[in-house]
Order: C-alpha cells, then sequence, then structure tokens
C-alpha cells in the first residue's frame, strides 16, 4: 500500500512544490494551508506522516505537533517540521514539541526523501507491533472468556468434562439419551437439626458438607446436577462417557462417607445427630439443560435419577443403598445384602434394592 503524506504550509507554493516531489516519487500527498485544517485532515485520511511548516497563522507548526501529540490516535505519528529560521533554536523546540525530525528551508530534496523513508519504515514497524497487540488482546479476551466458561462449568461438571465442553462446544449440552449411574445423596436428622440450631451453624455445617462433597466429586470425574438444600443428584458418564461408571459412583459414595464421619462426629460431640444416606441407580435417562433465560442447569430426567433418590429416602445415616443394575455392575468389587424389594413412591412394582457392606479391592 503506498505511503500517505500530508504536507502542511500557509503558503500555497511551498504545498505544491513539496507535494509535487513526493507525488513523483510515488507516494499519494494530501495537503492543509493551516493547522486546523490539518487536524481535520489527519482525522479524515489518516496519513502516514506529515510534514509541516512551523510559520503558519493561528496554529503554528509546534502547536499542530503538540495537538497531535496529545491525541491518542496520534501520538506515534511521524511528524517533520520545516523552518527557515534558526536552525538550531528551532530543532530544540521542535523536539521538546514532539517532532520526530527537522528540516531547514530551502529545503534539500534528497534529504526530505532519506527522513520520509526512515520514518515509514519507524511507522511501519508501529503498526504491525500494534497489530501484534490488538492480536494479542483479542487472545487475552478469548482466554478470559473461555476461563469465564470454564468457571461456570465447573459449578456442574468436573474439571476434565468442563474443559472438553469450553474445547469442543456446548453441543455436548443438547438433549440427549445416555446410560448413567445417578448417586442421590441426603443428611440424616438435618430437618430436626435446622429446628434446634442457630442459623449460623446450620450454613456452617452445609458449608462443611458441601466443601467435602465438592472435593470428592471432582476427584471420581463426577457431574454435579443440583443442591436442594441438604439432598445433592450426581451421575457419572455424562457429558462425556466414563470407564466403570457404577464403580467410580460407588467409590465416591464411599470416599464421601469416610469424610463426611468426622463431620458427623465433631456435631454430635454438641448434641446434633446427622448422618449421610447414599442412594445409587443405574440406567437410561435423558440429559440436557433446562430452564429459562436467566437461569439454566444441566439435568437428568427419567426414573433412574428418581430411583436413586427413593433408594436415598430408605438409607439411614452411614448407609449407601444400591438398585440391581448398580449391584450387578460392581458385584465383583463390593459384598451387599439384600434388603428389597422396596415398595418405592412413583415406581409400580417393588424395587429390588442392596445395602453396600464393604469393598473388596
Amino acid at each position: 500500500m503506498t505511503a500517505r503524506i500530508l504536507v502542511v504550509d500557509d503558503q500555497r507554493p511551498n504545498v505544491e512544490m513539496m507535494a509535487g516531489v513526493l507525488k513523483a516519487r510515488g507516494y499519494t500527498v494530501f495537503t492543509a494551508y493551516d493547522g486546523q485544517q490539518a487536524l481535520d485532515q489527519v482525522r479524515d485520511l489518516h496519513p502516514d506522516l506529515v510534514v509541516s511548516d512551523i510559520l503558519m497563522p493561528n496554529m503554528d507548526g509546534y502547536d499542530l505537533c503538540r495537538r497531535l501529540r496529545g491525541a491518542p490516535d496520534t501520538a506515534l505519528l511521524p511528524i517533520v517540521l520545516v523552518t527557515s529560521l534558526d536552525a538550531q533554536g528551532e530543532r530544540i523546540k521542535g523536539l521538546e514539541a514532539g517532532a520526530d525530525d527537522f528540516l531547514s528551508k530551502p529545503v534539500n530534496w534528497e534529504e526530505l526523501f532519506a527522513r520520509v523513508r526512515s520514518l515509514l519504515r519507524i511507522k511501519a514497524l508501529q503498526d504491525e507491533l500494534k497489530e501484534l497487540n490488538a492480536k494479542l488482546a483479542e487472545r487475552v479476551r478469548e482466554q478470559v472468556s473461555q476461563l469465564e466458561r470454564l468457571s461456570r462449568l465447573k459449578r456442574f461438571f468436573s474439571r476434565p468434562v468442563a474443559e472438553a465442553i469450553v474445547a469442543g462446544g456446548e453441543e455436548l449440552l443438547e438433549p440427549h439419551r445416555r446410560e448413567i449411574t445417578a448417586v442421590f445423596l441426603d443428611l440424616r436428622g438435618f430437618t430436626s437439626f435446622t429446628d434446634r440450631a442457630d442459623p449460623d451453624e446450620v450454613m456452617e455445617l452445609l458449608r462443611a458438607y458441601h466443601a467435602t462433597l465438592g472435593r470428592t466429586v471432582d476427584e471420581f470425574g463426577g457431574t454435579l446436577e443440583h443442591f436442594a438444600g441438604d439432598g445433592i443428584m450426581i451421575f457419572f458418564s455424562d457429558p462425556l462417557p466414563i470407564d466403570r461408571p457404577a464403580e467410580r459412583a460407588v467409590r465416591m459414595a464411599v470416599a464421601l462417607q469416610d469424610a463426611f464421619t468426622p463431620i458427623s462426629q465433631a456435631w454430635a460431640k454438641i448434641g446434633h445427630d446427622v448422618g449421610l444416606g447414599v442412594g445409587i441407580a443405574q440406567g437410561e435417562a435423558t440429559l440436557g439443560v433446562i430452564g429459562f433465560e436467566d437461569r439454566w442447569e444441566y439435568a437428568a430426567i427419567g426414573n433412574v435419577p428418581n430411583l436413586a433418590a427413593r433408594l436415598c429416602g430408605h438409607a439411614h445415616a452411614g448407609e449407601i443403598i444400591l438398585d440391581a443394575q448398580t449391584e450387578t455392575a460392581v458385584a465383583e468389587l463390593v459384598d451387599t445384602e439384600q434388603i428389597g424389594p422396596l415398595e418405592l413412591r412413583g415406581f409400580l412394582q417393588p424395587v429390588a434394592a442392596f445395602r453396600l457392606k464393604t469393598i473388596r479391592r
């Protein structure tokens, strides 16, 4: 692209002569006959370099230079000042005003061309750096946006899943059917605890419970569906399939029981009896984002999450109850005790159920 040069002088013959010799060298040249017209030309035409006389009425070359340097868009615009006065004194004033270079009249044209070429090379490097900075700033904005998205997604998913969604797109969250293992947790004795405890104590217990839960869910790669007070739903193998989801669910449930034991014991010492009950079920569910414009949640819908919740309702403090499909999937790893069939609300037929006793390995 041809460099664009603005020539400024209140003497028309001087403007036309300099413009002519610069055009002959292949530059695109604009002209202005006073400082204010030059400012308007710079704003509208965005030249790559300004060559301006110093002695002009109303706004001289120094004032023009200061005005250009004071505006963010033209702070780095190359400026050459030209004068017929004392070269040394005017040079110092010009440099103090922000000029990049200085020429004395009568102008030596070869010197002018050399200075123009030098300043245009600097301008090209500045433009390249500016473009690189803009690209870098855009990449930073994109990365910040991804980090913000990742931070929001981590409220629902384990870190690897959240990162996969950010990298692969939100189509992973579109409605679909998949076999999952659902885990429902509930605090036994929590309702009576809230009736007797101070509100600060209630929130303190929930914070400890949720902090323990969050670390453990993330460790085993579960997807946290929702909090409903002390009731919490987690599922495995969605939005990305994983190996041995039932095993992960059972191991997570055991880890949660172990981690909650000291919390339960601490509250028992001050007269509050709370414990963790867990229900686990496996099967196909419908999954996807539900809600409305200002509030979205990623949810599992169908018999499997409902069954996990109902099994949890039968679990005493410290117990983990499995449905038949989960028990079959982990039979080689655990010892269980059959406690069903159970009559569960919302299920027409009794449901086979098993109490988890130990994990053998």
